[in-house]
């Protein structure tokens, strides 16, 4: 049975859908500024979302999902991600994942004079984000 002292409510939306309705004793994220992890009471921030995975600790154990970008509310009793993108494990395409991380890789080695730099290290930090959590379940 859970221990409701330390249960809060987590949502994860994205543009497409609702991806995660549920409570939580702690979720870790990656923000702009590094991995956060968010126990019930924590004080209320607003941040930025790296890409990363998110762990979700749920009474009956852990759900992992990759998230690429948006924005986190944190309240002392719900978070709320705002996600471009949210993935679970089983929705990621490993070898569209490898073949992204590839290509972004080549692009940053042959460092062409119009290249964007930025746009082509995300797409390199959304695919090892997808192999990542592809890895961990």
């Amino acid at each position: 049975m859970a221990d409701n002292e330390k249960m809060f409510q987590v949502k994860i939306i994205t543009p497409d859908r609702v991806f995660y309705t549920g409570e939580a004793e702690m979720i870790e994220f990656m923000t702009s500024s590094g991995q956060i992890g968010v126990y019930k009471k924590h004080i209320p921030l607003t941040t930025v979302l790296a890409p990363g995975a998110v762990m979700i600790h749920e009474e009956g154990g852990e759900k992992v999902a990759a998230v690429h970008a948006g924005f986190a509310e944190v309240l002392p009793d719900q978070v709320t991600l705002l996600a471009e993108v949210a993935e679970w494990a089983s929705e990621i395409d490993i070898d569209r994942a490898e073949a992204a991380k590839q290509r972004a890789e080549e692009r940053l080695q042959a460092k062409a004079a119009d290249l964007d730099i930025a746009r082509a290290e995300f797409a390199l930090r959304r695919a090892l984000t997808r192999i990542d959590v592809k890895e961990m379940k």
